[in-house]
C-alpha cells in the first residue's frame, strides 16, 4: 500500500513518523529531541526540556504520551520504564 500522504510537509502538529527507545543518562543529551515521550511503566521521568528547565513529571501512568520537547532524559530520579521517544 503507497503513503497517501507522501506529498504532505509534516508539521508539529502532524502524527510522529519515528520512534527510538530512551534510556536515561545524567551527563549525556539525546541523540534527537522528540516532539513527546510515550511512557510505558508507570513512575516518574525528570528531563531537561528543549528550553532549558530541569522539572520532573511525577507519578506519570502507564501508556501516557508526554508532550514535551527534552534534550535530556535522566536516570537518576527517573523511575518510569519503557521511554520511547517520538519524532
Amino acid at each position: 500500500m503507497s503513503d497517501k500522504f507522501s506529498n504532505y510537509h509534516a508539521g508539529l502538529e502532524s502524527p510522529a513518523e519515528r520512534a527510538f527507545a530512551i534510556t536515561g543518562n545524567d551527563s549525556t543529551d539525546l541523540t534527537v529531541f522528540p516532539r513527546a515521550i510515550y511512557v510505558g511503566g508507570a513512575g516518574n521521568v525528570k528531563v531537561i526540556t528543549l528550553g532549558g528547565d530541569t522539572v520532573t513529571f511525577s507519578g506519570v501512568l502507564a501508556g501516557t504520551v508526554l508532550p514535551v520537547r527534552v534534550k535530556r532524559v535522566f536516570s537518576t530520579d527517573t523511575t518510569a520504564t519503557n521511554l520511547i521517544g517520538i519524532y
